[in-house]
């Protein structure tokens, strides 16, 4: 069973889900009406924050998944944890700067880089 991997795939749905809502929050506390999508910096900032956040989701949560069955549970559930970090660690950053968004991108970025490669690494292994 996947136990860890589900625990983390949850938590991720969840950060995307507050997210969402700090859009939400952000278009009410800086008057931008749907469906604009700029107007004030701090909307622009979260509407930025939950955008790359769902643009890595598609490739964080295959990986995560295949790096679970082909490698195992709890190391691919510990490399996701890592990148739930980085991703509050970038909403952190970003929400008070676009220039300090860098250290959560790089912690996300190789935690999914390291479940990506290691699922290949993983799958390719079993092909040979």
């Amino acid at each position: 069973m996947y136990h860890f991997t589900a625990l983390v795939t949850l938590l991720a749905i969840a950060f995307y889900f507050f997210t969402a809502i700090n859009v939400s929050r952000a278009r009410t506390r800086t008057g931008v009406k749907v469906p604009a999508m700029s107007g004030h910096p701090d909307f622009e900032r979260a509407f930025r924050i939950q955008m790359n956040t769902l643009e890595w989701m598609p490739i964080v949560l295959p990986a995560l998944w295949l790096f679970a069955v082909y490698i195992g549970d709890a190391i691919a559930a510990g490399i996701g944890a890592v990148w739930i970090i980085g991703r509050v660690v970038y909403f952190i950053g970003y929400t008070k700067a676009a220039a300090k968004r860098g250290p959560g991108f790089a912690i996300q970025g190789i935690a999914a880089m390291a479940l990506w490669a290691g699922a290949l690494g993983a799958v390719v292994l079993r092909l040979v």
